[in-house]
């Protein structure tokens, strides 16, 4: 979840105050995109944190430094040569954009002062932190050459400038009136939008605020407000512009009921303490990035779950491609018939084939009319030699066709569990359910294990609960190692299982207590089964469901591979809102 230009605003004002006259002790680059700077004020060390991830870009002080790496980046090099020893001028904010520039005054050999800039563009993946003098760009964290953007290259030697579409009003410094006006012109647009097209530094999230606190619909359009609408705008503005310019803000953020970081702020988010949500409240926003960049991060590994979801679909399109392969051996193979067919036809007609002859017409004794056919020979052979060639392919086609077969076979099976691991990897909310993932892959011998990736012996993730509105029970297992659990753990032998039929997907357990489960029940366990599989965005999904004791699985099968019986289907499509109003009661 990224800080908007807003929110980002008293960010800055709390570092310029408690960092501006700072010494720079020490610089240390982490890895690729995250710097460190030890700064010595008023007798105390701070320690910021400055990252270009483009997963969780941000800058903030910590009390907790990351370890520093033996061999210090080409770019820290020269960050230590011209920053080590300068002072900090002064930290601001480009309008309300997101951008930063700590400007550091460096007392150079002839005792002249030299001002130089750090740039943090906090965007997302293109994120970025620039070293620039004078407005021309020394180096950056990531160069970005002609290659990479025709817009705007970021290299050494050129001018800095800002990123495109950086054009937008700042409204603490331009009247409510006048940016009304220019409201009002985006014509064909969700007022919403139209908010974000036009004030630097609001997003979705302050957007949705403003609206909220005007007492409009979250989709009304800008074409359909009367004056009186956009008059409530305004004083919804106005309330927030007075929040930020006395610096009466309230640092929060917004947890949904899942624990998952919905929002970021410096202001008292209303729209959103109306729904089921945890509002956590900070004394700085500071403590805001520091905590999500420590805490709301770490349960999930985005690059983890990216890469093993990467490596996954590289196996899937190899055995795609395996799979095309085999088929059309197949279809060569499947001649088999034809082969043994003219070995039989030449046999009867021996005495008929002239020595080296290249052809020969004859009858088709195989069919109704008998038409003649023409059969290719080999005018190095004698006759028999010709027959006997064409038995040796029937017998080399056959045994290839059931060859062929066995290896297809295993191909589909092998798309079919790649297939729902990827389902797996999609439903994984957490470090130790992709932990859980990578070392089935690294058991079923699809990754090696590296010492960098060794898993560490540690508690179980734990399968999905959701209560029914009828108050059943029901278990999602994420990936195969919860599917086994939930299936043949928690399950009893009357217990309904339900997976979507002859698609990867999630193993589902609805515990009943009576002979027939109430339909509804039924449906909400369905619509579990096709949202936890790969089906989840498609309508009238087959789901098989049966007790749990028609569920084997057979020796030696990878995990989460089952087979089942007496099972009965049903359609169903599952819809996401429903199913969000599920998950997560216990």
């Amino acid at each position: 979840m990224g800080i908007d230009g807003i929110s980002l605003s008293a960010l800055v004002i709390e570092l310029h105050k408690k960092l501006s006259g700072g010494r720079i002790d020490k610089i240390y680059q982490v890895d690729k995109t995250t710097l460190i700077m030890w700064i010595r004020q008023m007798q105390e060390d701070y320690c910021l944190i400055i990252s270009a991830n483009p997963e969780n870009p941000g800058i903030y002080i910590t009390d907790k430094a990351p370890e520093n790496p033996a061999v210090p980046p080409a770019f820290c090099m020269l960050l230590r040569k011209h920053f080590e020893e300068g002072r900090i001028a002064r930290i601001y904010q480009h309008s309300l954009d997101r951008i930063i520039s700590i400007e550091i005054d460096i007392r150079e050999e002839r005792g002249t002062i030299a001002t130089k800039a750090l740039i943090i563009e906090i965007m997302g993946k293109r994120s970025n932190i620039i070293f620039a003098q004078n407005d021309t760009i020394v180096d950056a964290i990531k160069r970005v050459g002609v290659n990479i953007s025709r817009f705007r290259q970021i290299m050494p030697g050129l001018k800095y400038q800002l990123p495109p579409g950086q054009q937008r009003l700042n409204i603490l410094s331009i009247s409510t009136e006048d940016f009304l006006n220019v409201l009002q012109s985006q014509n064909n647009c969700l007022l919403s939008k139209a908010i974000i097209n036009t004030a630097a530094g609001i997003g979705s999230v302050i957007a949705s605020e403003i609206i909220w606190r005007a007492g409009l619909p979250t989709n009304i359009e800008v074409d359909s407000m009367d004056e009186a609408s956009f008059l409530s705008v305004g004083k919804s503005i106005e309330t927030i512009k007075s929040t930020l310019c006395t610096g009466s803000i309230e640092p929060n953020i917004v947890l949904d009921k899942y624990a998952r970081l919905i929002a970021v702020s410096a202001i008292k988010l209303e729209h959103l303490a109306s729904q089921d949500n945890d509002i956590r409240v900070f004394s700085t926003m500071n403590e805001v990035m520091e905590f999500i960049n420590k805490q709301c991060q770490e349960p999930i590994a985005p690059p983890d779950k990216v890469i093993i979801a990467k490596l996954v679909e590289s196996l899937i399109a190899r055995l795609t491609r395996k799979r095309k392969m085999l088929n059309n051996e197949l279809e060569e193979a499947k001649k088999a018939d034809v082969a043994r067919k003219y070995g039989d036809l030449l046999m009867t007609n021996l005495y008929k084939i002239p020595e080296r002859a290249n052809q020969i017409i004859i009858e088709d004794l195989y069919c109704e009319n008998r038409p003649n056919i023409t059969i290719e020979l080999d005018p190095l052979r004698t006759p028999v030699e010709n027959v006997q060639a064409y038995y040796n392919k029937y017998a080399k086609l056959k045994r290839a066709s059931e060859m062929l077969l066995e290896q297809l076979d295993y191909c589909n099976s092998e798309i079919d569990y790649l297939e729902g691991i990827l389902v797996s990897i999609n439903n994984a909310e957490s470090s130790i359910e992709i932990n859980e993932i990578r070392q089935e892959l690294i058991s079923q011998s699809y990754i090696k294990e590296t010492r960098k990736k060794r898993m560490k012996v540690g508690t179980k993730s734990q399968p999905l609960k959701v209560i029914t509105p009828e108050g059943v029970t029901i278990l999602i297992g994420k990936n195969n190692q919860q599917n086994d659990y939930v299936t043949f753990k928690q399950a009893g032998p009357d217990d309904l299982w339900l997976h979507t039929k002859n698609i990867p997907g999630s193993h589902v357990i609805m515990h009943i207590n009576q002979e027939h489960p109430l339909e509804s029940d039924l449906l909400v366990a369905a619509q579990l089964a096709a949202y936890f599989s790969k089906a989840k965005n498609s309508a009238n999904v087959p789901v098989d469901y049966t007790r749990r004791r028609y569920v084997k699985k057979p020796a030696g099968a990878k995990p989460g591979f089952v087979i089942y019986t007496n099972q009965k289907t049903i359609n169903v499509t599952p819809v996401e809102e429903f199913i969000n109003s599920l998950i997560g009661k216990e």
